[in-house]
């Protein structure tokens, strides 16, 4: 085999295609150094501006998720508050586990409303019922305590595990479940909330069974990986990173809303083509049909309609279900229990033809049907209960004020500090009434 003669190679050539090599790594290193500190100036001037959208929960391996202990940072995706989560993973100040002597304990179980991110601390429901109560003639002279055991998306079920895994450790003395009627009794519901990342009660042989198999699942694994957790440290420190995870939220509720408003507009054309029923006609059972007028009304909607379909009596039978099991918990301990039911923006919207034509689009009878459907079984259990909606109904109509929603948004979502305000002293007129 004859060699390969590479004599024809002169020095000049070989140097330059080195020289080349050299300067395309110059300029890559160059544009990587660029890039790098343009990512600085972009994150230095989100600190600058004050940006900062943290990671407020964490996996739980008992409730799926849970707040994350010890995490702070400014909430802004509807009002504007800085929250800071306490060592034990609650939207609170500190509390001692062992209570104080003199003191009365009210713990507090619910979802986003009685976790308020949307507020100041201070003018939230759970901040307003503490004060109030300590001007309850009834327990003069006593320490009151409230603690807030509220997180955002948590149904019955959820609430159900945390009084028992947490709750009684600070030996309180009354529970309160504050439920939100317009999504807690679809929450406890497999089918209507539509995920498998939480826990679940399925009412099966005459009694709760606890379903949970979310910690089987590949994104709770994912959620609870080495992986994951070293990536958590780029969300919480790095406001870019931050960005652009609001960003992506930001698409897929844009596309949501566009979703929901093609819905909305084929509902209302399929109505049109209906007669209306009227104030006074009974709404016709739709059993079958429940499910596909929840993808075009919205499940938060389709709970003011009474319903046969199976799915929602099993959500409203493990819903009330779940509230005798809490109290039965509550009873063993000697302790009180009152059931709260809060209030949903157009329940208390201060127009009644808004609310007439809401209740006429969605084809129900009566705004109030889940808050008086608790309240009766609640009754027919002898459980303390209060319905704050019909009050605070009231309240707005009388003031013409709005207790949901902040900026151009008024009317819709959350509490605000109005909300939150009447309700913390409805709350505590009532408890102090218990004592």
């Amino acid at each position: 085999m004859t060699p390969r003669n590479y004599s024809h190679m002169s020095p000049d050539t070989s140097a330059s295609k080195i020289q080349k090599r050299r300067e395309r790594r110059m300029k890559l290193l160059l544009l990587l150094v660029s890039l790098l500190v343009g990512l600085v100036i972009v994150e230095i001037g989100l600190r600058i501006a004050g940006y900062s959208y943290p990671e407020f929960y964490v996996a739980d391996t008992e409730r799926g998720y849970a707040l994350r202990p010890g995490m702070e940072g400014w909430y802004r995706k509807e009002g504007a508050a800085f929250v800071r989560i306490n060592s034990d993973g609650l939207r609170d100040r500190e509390h001692a586990k062992a209570k104080p002597p003199n003191t009365i304990r009210i713990a507090v179980l619910g979802d986003s409303y009685t976790e308020a991110l949307q507020v100041p601390y201070e003018d939230s429901y759970c901040s307003v019922l503490e004060r109030k109560l300590k001007e309850c003639a009834a327990l003069s002279g006593m320490n009151t305590e409230v603690i807030n055991f509220g997180v955002s998306g948590y149904g019955t079920a959820q609430e159900l595990i945390t009084l028992r895994e947490h709750v009684w450790q600070y030996s309180p003395d009354v529970v309160l479940l504050a439920v939100t009627t317009n999504n807690d009794i679809s929450d406890n519901n497999r089918a209507l909330k539509r995920t498998d990342e939480i826990p679940y009660f399925v009412w099966r042989d005459g009694r709760l069974n606890e379903d949970n198999s979310f910690q089987q699942t590949k994104t709770f694994r994912w959620r609870t990986s080495a992986l994951n957790r070293f990536g958590g440290w780029f969300r919480d420190h790095v406001r870019l990173v931050q960005l652009i995870i609001q960003a992506h939220h930001g698409i897929k509720a844009y596309f949501a809303k566009r979703r929901a408003a093609t819905e909305q507009a084929h509902s209302e054309e399929t109505q049109a083509s209906n007669q209306e029923p009227s104030p006074n006609q009974a709404t016709p059972a739709a059993s079958q049909d429940d499910v596909a007028a929840a993808e075009e009304l919205g499940v938060d909607n389709i709970v003011y309609r009474e319903s046969t379909d199976p799915v929602w009596s099993d959500a409203w039978k493990v819903t009330e279900q779940l509230i005798s099991a809490i109290r039965e918990e509550v009873q063993i301990k000697g302790k009180k229990f009152l059931v709260v039911t809060l209030s949903n923006g157009i329940q208390v919207w201060p127009d009644p033809a808004a609310r007439d034509a809401f209740i006429r689009r969605v084809g129900a009878k009566d705004i109030f049907y889940p808050d008086n459907r608790i309240r009766e079984f609640c009754q027919h259990e002898n459980i303390p209960v209060l319905t704050l909606a019909p009050v605070m109904q009231k309240f707005a109509d009388n003031n013409k004020v709005f207790l949901h929603g902040f900026g151009k948004d008024l009317g819709n979502g959350h509490w605000n500090t109005n909300g939150h305000r009447v309700a913390g002293e409805l709350t505590a007129e009532r408890l102090c009434g218990l004592f």
